[in-house]
């Protein structure tokens, strides 16, 4: 543990990494505030760009973008009611209403400050659960893996506004996608249509890149001429001793709300945001004041959401299973610089581990002062005309996709995945479960296979394994618990 902590704080002793750290917290903080960005889009875009560093400084870069860009969504929701990012939807109902009433600079000290208390719980918590769990995943075997997984998969159908039944249609698609290339068992090709470029797969960062950046142009594209109502703001205030009496309590729950919804699989800042707000709003005595300016629901939604970044790392790393769509990109980063996420990280790596955890409490420290002293600086980002911006966001998308294999194959995914997601999103469909599917396609199609093995192929003593039947229930139960509450409901009324 000794050497851990001391790897934990090597961080403040590199000079390179620190000032990485800083490069890209503002860059984070810039592409969180810029709408239609967000931290998955940045995370993706710069993915390729990260593949000449060394492992430890490209998953910092990835994992600054993370939480920087999650807090930055809340300069816009506050300031135009419009959120950066996804997790700052939530800030909206209340950060809005606060700046309409010349309460801007409050606002937005808030939600800096609870975005920082946030943060940092939460990678407290990540320093300790995570070997914690991974301890525990050393008992597992495939038929566990297995069942963890479909029970990651089942998450889907939570995680995003998409509904239940179109979230769970495209992880099976991004499944499907997994499946493409040659079989590692029998070496059968599938989906292949004789192109031998695709033998091993699909290279999943040009597919993150086309899913995630390429498909928010194409529906940016339409908003060209979509007027904005702004609100003007002096500076950044800090919450006084009275503001800190009203939200302590809200922040140290939705600390804990937004740390464990992140640890659950696909989940993510967005819908620990929402619980986050809802639960402030629950415990109020001023519940008459929300969707008015009440501080307590920016402090509530703000304090969840970056929680959750934390939270979201420890099924990411212990387990190889996303805990948000940005950490799907974060999986991809690792893999690519051979940081394969499991247990047998935090026994092979354990110096690099730490010293990303290390390189996320510098990064929710550098936000706070950035946040309180350039904010306002920041805010004026927002003004750039989209038509300036996206062409941008497009050449970025298609020189880091081409860049990675000089591969016209991988411009080509790029281009392909960016009008399936803009597909996706137009008729109501995410794409974040498509791209955790994808990741943990591959992950089920190999535990079952060596499950099998186990068994000699008799399939149904993976249910009479504990665990596995414990997270196949669970796997159950999540996909049917919102029908069961309902009928439950309704025999009530």
């Amino acid at each position: 543990m000794t050497e851990a902590l001391l790897a934990m704080f090597s961080v403040f002793a590199d000079p390179y990494l620190l000032l990485l750290i800083l490069l890209t917290t503002v860059g984070g903080v810039i592409i969180g505030a810029l709408p239609g960005l967000g931290a998955t889009t940045g995370a993706a875009l710069l993915l390729p760009f990260t593949l000449t560093m060394e492992p430890v400084h490209a998953i910092t870069v990835l994992t600054t973008i993370y939480v920087s860009a999650t807090f930055a969504g809340a300069i816009t929701a506050i300031l135009i009611n419009t959120p950066g990012t996804p997790a700052a939807a939530a800030t909206c109902l209340d950060g809005f209403p606060l700046a309409q009433r010349g309460e801007a600079g409050r606002a937005l000290g808030i939600a800096v400050v609870a975005s920082t208390i946030g943060g940092i719980f939460s990678v407290i918590v990540l320093a300790i659960a995570a070997p914690l769990m991974a301890q525990i995943a050393y008992q597992f075997r495939p038929p566990e893996y297995f069942a963890l997984t479909l029970f990651g998969l089942s998450m889907l159908a939570s995680i995003s506004e998409g509904g239940a039944v179109r979230n769970l249609i495209c992880g099976a698609f991004g499944v499907l996608l997994a499946t493409i290339g040659a079989d590692q068992i029998t070496s059968v090709e599938r989906f292949m249509f004789g192109n031998y470029e695709l033998y091993e797969g699909l290279n999943f960062i040009p597919v993150m890149i086309g899913l995630f950046a390429m498909s928010e142009l194409l529906v940016q594209s339409t908003r060209l001429n979509q007027i904005v109502e702004t609100v003007a703001m002096k500076a950044v205030q800090l919450p006084t001793l009275l503001d800190y009496r009203r939200i302590w309590r809200t922040v140290l729950r939705s600390c804990g709300i937004g740390t464990f919804i992140g640890v659950l699989p696909a989940e993510g800042a967005t819908v620990a945001a929402m619980v986050g707000y809802a639960e402030a709003k629950r415990w109020s005595k001023n519940r008459d004041q929300f969707g008015k300016g009440a501080i307590e629901g920016v402090a509530g939604a703000e304090a969840a959401n970056n929680a959750a970044t934390g939270g979201a790392m420890v099924p990411t790393l212990v387990l190889g299973i996303p805990g948000s769509a940005t950490t799907a990109v974060i999986i991809v980063g690792l893999m690519v610089h051979g940081l394969r996420p499991g247990p047998y990280l935090f026994t092979e790596q354990v110096d690099k581990v730490y010293a990303i955890f290390g390189a996320m409490l510098v990064a929710n420290v550098m936000f706070l002062f950035l946040g309180l002293y350039a904010a306002k600086l920041f805010a004026r980002v927002t003004l750039i005309p989209r038509a300036i911006l996206w062409p941008v966001v497009f050449s970025l998308s298609i020189v880091g996709a081409y860049a990675l294999n000089q591969a016209m194959l991988d411009v080509w995914l790029v281009l392909i995945f960016g009008f399936v997601g803009y597909f996706c999103r137009r008729f109501g469909f995410s794409v974040a479960p498509i791209a955790i599917g994808l990741i943990l396609g591959e992950m089920v199609e190999t535990n079952l296979q060596n499950s099998l093995k186990m068994f000699d192929g008799q399939w149904w003593r993976i249910f009479l394994q504990p665990l596995a039947a414990l997270f196949i229930l669970l796997a159950v139960l999540g996909l049917f618990s919102s029908a069961i509450l309902d009928r439950f409901a309704r025999r009530r009324s």
